[in-house]
């Protein structure tokens, strides 16, 4: 009777140990890219298989035929504004990425499609872009399949597609500027005119100095203390050719930096009085 229990409790516990859950590592682990870009951002989402010893692009990725880019589920690119790639304006939305790879040149293709997950899926007549670009050779390898977005500006970003000793570029634009200019017209005539934040757009932007230079004066006039609205209405003045303006107001901006105290700011207004004398 003891030997029977015994089996009996053998035989279950290995019933048990073969129906038991075992976590492991992803092979191909997914990554979500979050970049605040323009006046909205840019989300992918995407696979990210290793090189595990393999000839990559030219074998397991072969050169000529549509390729996922990246492993398991579709990549997707979402643009929460507008924005535009090669030639063509791609309204803000999700879409689906995939790539041609080749020796010397590569297609990339942004679709409608949001569940390529092998070639045979990809249909051609859900092209909203299809672009070609130049791959760079690297001088080292890249075990991870990764998708970054830099060399970041308000008006431009470049997408780099990474792996192996490959890496992809596309560079994406959006056009901030109406957006901005007419938020502002909107704006400066309100209960709250943003005085600060407008002269400063037009300063860096190129925009009419003399409005930005009053813009400045008013915001300094409505934040007496604000050392960094004074330091923006200081490098107006640089621009506008108002050297004496400039120097004055640069030291008001320093004495203001100092009793904050804020020792970039003092740093920063020396450095325009050290040019313009």
């Amino acid at each position: 009777m003891k030997k029977v229990l015994l089996l009996a409790a053998a035989f279950v516990a290995i019933t048990v140990l073969s129906h038991a859950q075992i976590s492991t590592p992803a092979p191909s682990p997914t990554q979500t890219i979050h970049q605040q870009f323009g006046l909205a951002a840019i989300d992918i989402s995407y696979s990210r298989p290793g090189v595990k010893g393999r000839k990559i692009f030219g074998d397991l990725v072969p050169f000529g035929k549509v390729w996922r880019t990246g492993a398991n589920s579709a990549t997707t690119i979402t643009f929460g504004d507008d924005v535009t790639i090669g030639q063509t304006h791609i309204a803000a939305g999700k879409y689906g990425l995939v790539t041609i790879p080749g020796k010397d040149n590569w297609t990339v293709i942004i679709t409608k499609q949001l569940d390529i997950t092998n070639p045979a899926a990809y249909k051609p007549e859900n092209d909203v872009v299809k672009v070609e670009v130049k791959p760079a050779t690297i001088g080292h390898s890249v075990e991870t399949f990764t998708m970054q977005i830099d060399d970041v500006l308000p008006t431009s970003c470049t997408l780099w597609m990474t792996w192996e000793n490959t890496a992809v570029p596309l560079r994406i634009k959006t056009d901030i500027d109406t957006k901005v200019m007419a938020q502002i017209d909107t704006a400066i005539i309100g209960a709250n005119p943003p005085y600060f934040a407008a002269a400063g757009y037009y300063f860096n932007n190129g925009k009419d100095l003399t409005k930005a230079k009053a813009w400045a004066q008013k915001a300094t006039e409505a934040n007496p203390d604000a050392y960094y609205m004074f330091y923006l209405l200081a490098q107006i003045q640089e621009k506008l050719g108002d050297k004496a303006g400039a120097i004055a107001t640069a030291k008001k901006s320093i004495e203001l930096a100092q009793k904050a105290p804020n020792v970039d700011y003092v740093t920063l207004n020396e450095k325009l009085i050290k040019r313009l004398q």
